[in-house]
């Protein structure tokens, strides 16, 4: 999603496809003005951070104008060819932008979700192991994209300040001259195609006695078949099928091109999906269902003068395993919000204007948001990376547990408080990220329970709980099982004084 000026007299007659609009024939564009005029702005995609962006937007006063590219979701033609989507997972981030920017559409789809309280490891054997992902059991929640879609698409609809196209694709923009024709923006860009590749499947509800639907599996977690390499996993809906989604690298899924070959793998591997989902349903999805790439885009800066500014996926593309994606893209639209409010930029300016004019407080709000997200964008991009390491594998090791026991027991009693997503909501609404953070917070619990903590933050912090934890050589299991409570003592005596030390 981007956001760009744009003149009242387009909103009211978009163009047509491949149509070129040169921006200075209108004359609020190349005459000099001095009274007061309301400020306006082009959304570039009507996803659900475009969606989130527009409401900000005109919340503030703005006109905003939103071009999409494909059909209306929310007709009944457009739900056919929806083949890909990949569960959205959305956590305290994604809400806390949610809440703060459109509390009605956050109470309305909130009533769609499942609440996921943590991990169910499903091992080769078919053994069954529970990760919880909070000590205070705060949950993530599995959420239909589409039905989040819709929801912000519906309030931006009911807005006055909001005008919505579909079927119009913006290609090419000159942010200097003002034109929809070219793009000449010098910026940093990174895209990187992931050695892995996904394919989605659909596992059907069971019936009970009464053919009514019911889960086949637990429907509180999300479920995860680690295999080293690879993994399958698995997200409830409120049909009570789940979601599934296979995530292995390229040179694994190729050779499984017929359909006997991959039914005998996804077998080998994957022996208890398979019962679930069904033979005839699994070979279906496999041959209809796309391989879709996963790609990590990296861009700085994000902003072009006072014109544009880059939000969402097309700033970020991040692989999925962090469930980030949509929660990172929301969240900036809370920052950018944020930004807004703090620069005092306001819906309205009396600035003279000329073609080549630059609103410099609009223009510095922008700059500060490039200059202050680049690192926490990058850092989730990469802990999504390293949790895909994870989540494919560390899950099911010794050592991973212990960590995460220890870690919880460090959390449990140096925040003895539980921080609840209502509580943090008058900050996030004024301030971009908490200025103080206090005890001791697992990575997960940062990045998915604390929007008040940015990404960046969340990293370096635990990369310096990392080096406390190895320092204090708590790896050792065996003597932590001997020595049982002594060595938590220890532990802890030693931990006090090298987090006074941070």
């Amino acid at each position: 999603m981007s956001t760009q000026a744009f003149p009242e007299e387009h909103a009211r007659n978009p163009p047509s496809e491949g149509e070129q609009i040169d921006l200075g024939r209108f004359p609020s564009f190349s005459s000099i003005y001095s009274k007061q005029r309301t400020r306006k702005a082009v959304v570039v995609g009507a996803g659900p951070v475009g969606c989130l962006a527009a409401i900000s937007l005109a919340r503030r006063g703005w006109e905003v104008t939103v071009f999409e590219g494909r059909s209306d979701l929310r007709a009944p033609s457009s739900r056919k060819g929806q083949l890909r989507s990949i569960n959205l997972a959305i956590s305290h981030r994604g809400l806390a932008a949610i809440q703060v920017i459109d509390p009605l559409a956050a109470q309305r789809f909130l009533q769609t979700v499942i609440p996921m309280k943590g991990r169910m490891i499903h091992h080769p054997d078919c053994s069954l192991d529970s990760q919880l992902y909070d000590r205070d059991g705060q949950c993530i929640n599995s959420i239909d994209r589409a039905l989040l879609n819709e929801s912000l698409l519906d309030n931006a609809a009911s807005s006055p300040n909001i005008r919505l196209f579909f079927q119009h694709k913006v290609q090419f923009v000159d942010f200097d001259k003002k034109t929809m024709t070219v793009l000449d923006v010098r910026m940093d860009f990174q895209q990187e195609y992931l050695r892995d590749e996904y394919v989605e499947f659909r596992m059907p509800a069971g019936r009970d006695s009464n053919g009514d639907p019911v889960f086949v599996l637990d429907p509180d977690h999300l479920h995860i078949w680690p295999r080293h390499s690879f993994m399958f996993i698995a997200l409830p809906n409120k049909d009570r099928s789940f979601t599934c989604t296979l995530f292995a690298p390229t040179a694994v899924l190729v050779p499984l091109a017929d359909r006997d070959t991959f039914l005998t793998w996804f077998k080998k591997h994957f022996p208890d999906a398979l019962e679930l989902i069904g033979q005839d349903n699994l070979s279906r999805d496999w041959a209809q269902n796309p391989r879709s790439p996963l790609i990590c885009t990296k861009s700085n800066p994000y902003h072009y003068l006072d014109r544009a500014i880059l939000l969402g996926d097309s700033a970020h593309s991040m692989a999925p395993f962090y469930g980030q994606g949509l929660n990172c893209g929301l969240e900036d639209v809370r920052v950018l919000d944020a930004l807004l409010e703090e620069a005092k930029v306001a819906a309205t300016t009396s600035e003279t204007v000329t073609p080549g004019h630059v609103d410099q407080n609009l223009a510095g709000a922008l700059a500060r948001y490039s200059e202050t997200r680049h690192d926490d964008l990058v850092a989730i991009c990469d802990l999504a990376m390293a949790n895909y390491v994870e989540m494919r594998h560390s899950v099911t090791t010794p050592a991973y547990i212990f960590r995460k026991t220890v870690d919880a027991f460090l959390y449990s009693v140096t925040a003895r408080q539980k921080i609840s997503l209502p509580s943090m909501l008058p900050l996030l609404s004024r301030a971009t990220f908490a200025s103080v953070i206090s005890g001791w917070l697992p990575l997960y619990t940062m990045v998915t329970f604390r929007p008040d903590v940015s990404y960046s933050t969340a990293m370096k912090r635990a990369e310096r709980q990392s080096r406390i934890l190895t320092g204090l050589g708590w790896a050792g299991t065996g003597l932590f099982g001997a020595v049982g409570v002594g060595v938590m003592g220890l532990l802890w005596r030693t931990f006090s004084r090298q987090i006074r030390k941070q």
